[in-house]
């Protein structure tokens, strides 16, 4: 990947640089044949997402993220990041599959798990970057040598306001990114560059008095109109949150082990959702139809085997099974999830252990 330097603006004192109107068209052109569902190009100003992030930080509300203040702003500074930017590319790609069972459908049936969508098929991070890396090569035939870095959730980006001012999507109640032709269900990735590109325009918002996001929050996260508290969220409790999760807020986690999709699920404009041509994206290892039960069972060794080349890897095993412990908890009290829970008693993992303890509890209570 081709990375700023000192010599940037020597690789680009050409004689005869290449018109960015006509350039931008054809970034157009090369990204959706490369797959990507949407392209726009935005500049680095983000003042005033800067101010919104800052006053979340003040507020705590980015929980145990604590790589987000150590960040700072340059989250919301694109040309601190990487010096020299003068536009970021954005880019979109559905991840939508129209043949799963409705969300509605798997949160409340108590003895299966939920996954969140994006995360049951194959990791989208490499067909990202990689897709972005050919889209430069291809710029990168057409200007000759420029400066760029390609970014998938790999550095402190503010992914949704650029795709905002990309003219992606506008950023929603439940603060995810959407757009009228396709909801929600979407990966964004950024090529920040030094090539001074005509920039897109905003899209405007198109949510209204609609609050249907905010009432459906389980856990009461979304606290009003495009405010978050991640602390709250149960996509944060099962995946970025690395220790025992709140007792108050359990009961209202379900069958969620991995990420939470009701705001999305509820979100009117989801109607419209593409199903994608991603074969990477549909579901592996029977993960949209798994039960708890089923889940629960696996030892380390199957967790890494039936997780290679998934998000879900990342959690790791123990926090996995601390997940699945609250989700059996919440379920009905039937033979087989007290067994499964009594299998994991002696856990040599004092997380697990708790919230294994936890949800044997609710089950047995009052049996005696």
């Amino acid at each position: 990947m081709r990375r700023y330097n000192g010599a940037m603006n020597e690789a680009h004192a050409r004689a005869h640089r290449p018109d960015m109107h006509a350039l931008a068209r054809d970034i157009r052109r090369w990204a959706h044949e490369l797959g990507f569902d949407d392209v726009g190009i935005a500049s680095p100003e983000l003042a005033e997402d800067e101010a919104h992030l800052l006053h979340w930080l003040r507020d705590g509300r980015h929980g145990e993220m604590h790589y987000m203040p150590r960040h700072g702003v340059k989250r919301a500074r694109p040309r601190q990041l990487v010096p020299g930017t003068q536009r970021v590319i954005c880019v979109r790609l559905d991840y939508h599959i129209d043949r799963l069972d409705p969300i509605p459908a798997v949160t409340s049936e108590p003895s299966r798990a939920f996954i969140a969508r994006y995360a049951l098929g194959r990791d989208y991070h490499k067909l990202m970057r990689r897709r972005l890396q050919q889209l430069a090569r291809r710029i990168e035939n057409e200007t000759g040598p420029f400066g760029y870095r390609a970014f998938v959730d790999s550095a402190p980006v503010l992914e949704k306001a650029l795709a905002r001012n990309a003219g992606i999507g506008w950023i929603g109640k439940h603060t995810l990114a959407l757009t009228r032709h396709a909801g929600s269900y979407f990966f964004l990735g950024e090529l920040f560059t030094d090539l001074p590109l005509p920039t897109d325009d905003p899209p405007t918002a198109h949510c209204g008095s609609c609050r249907a996001c905010i009432d459906v929050c389980p856990t009461g996260a979304i606290t009003g109109p495009y405010q978050l508290d991640a602390r709250r969220c149960i996509s944060y409790l099962t995946i970025e949150h690395h220790g025992s999760i709140p007792e108050a807020l359990r009961p209202a986690i379900g069958n969620r082990v991995f990420g939470c999709d009701d705001c999305q699920s509820i979100c009117p404009w989801n109607r419209y959702a593409r199903p994608t041509d991603e074969t990477d994206f549909h579901p592996r290892h029977g993960l949209d139809r798994a039960t708890l039960v089923e889940l629960f069972a696996w030892d380390e060794p199957t967790f890494l085997k039936r997780t290679e080349g998934s998000a879900i890897r990342r959690l790791g095993h123990e926090r996995w099974l601390r997940n699945i412990a609250v989700a059996l908890g919440n379920g009905p009290a039937t033979p087989g999830a007290i067994e499964a829970l009594r299998s994991r008693m002696n856990h040599p993992s004092a997380l697990v252990r708790e919230h294994v303890h936890w949800a044997l509890d609710r089950l047995t209570a009052g049996t005696g």
